[in-house]
């Protein structure tokens, strides 16, 4: 099993990148194997619906996403949303989330925002099938203590989150390589 995690703030001293790492030492620790996106380190372009598509990083983001079995979304909360760069990531690489696996890990300044990757998640469930795990970890900056995540309980839904992740993920794998009957 194969579960992608994902870094979308471009700030260098990011919290949602704290989260990203707490679900992947979470899933190592149930041997799953992992993979680190930081998007601070794939500058795109713009969607701009037609030379952005062609942009090497955009290859090799699509190919990384359609190989990954669940996909876990760090993101930076802004303006009650989730941040621009994961937006945009979204636009340019579609069709590669489609029937995956999502679960989101939220670093946001205040409380008020907890719904805040709602639209998000309704884009992927209805325009690429996607299976939406109910249980997002939601902090604020309260939760963290320098570069790590000391709230006790947001450390336990990070494990509960990837979890789910992974059992999830293990049984649509299962369903897929069912021999089909008719």
């Amino acid at each position: 099993m194969n579960i992608l995690l994902i870094s979308g703030s471009m700030n260098p001293d990011s919290r949602s990148r704290i989260l990203v790492r707490a679900a992947e030492k979470a899933l190592q620790g149930m041997g799953v194997e992992t993979r680190i996106i930081d998007l601070k380190d794939y500058p795109l372009p713009l969607c701009d619906g037609g030379a952005a598509y062609k942009d090497p990083r955009v290859d090799e983001l699509s190919t990384l996403i359609r190989e990954a079995d669940a996909i876990l979304v760090g993101v930076a909360v802004y303006n009650y949303g989730v941040n621009a760069a994961i937006k945009n990531l979204l636009e340019l690489t579609g069709s590669a989330w489609e029937e995956k696996v999502v679960g989101f890990l939220c670093a946001a300044g205040g409380h008020s925002s907890y719904m805040s990757v709602m639209s998000f998640a309704n884009n992927l469930m209805l325009d690429f099938r996607c299976l939406i795990l109910p249980r997002f970890v939601y902090t604020t900056g309260s939760d963290f203590c320098g570069d790590s995540v000391s709230n006790p309980k947001i450390q336990e839904r990070i494990r509960q989150l990837a979890q789910e992740a992974q059992q999830l993920a293990g049984y649509r794998l299962s369903l897929i390589n069912q021999p089909q009957r008719i």
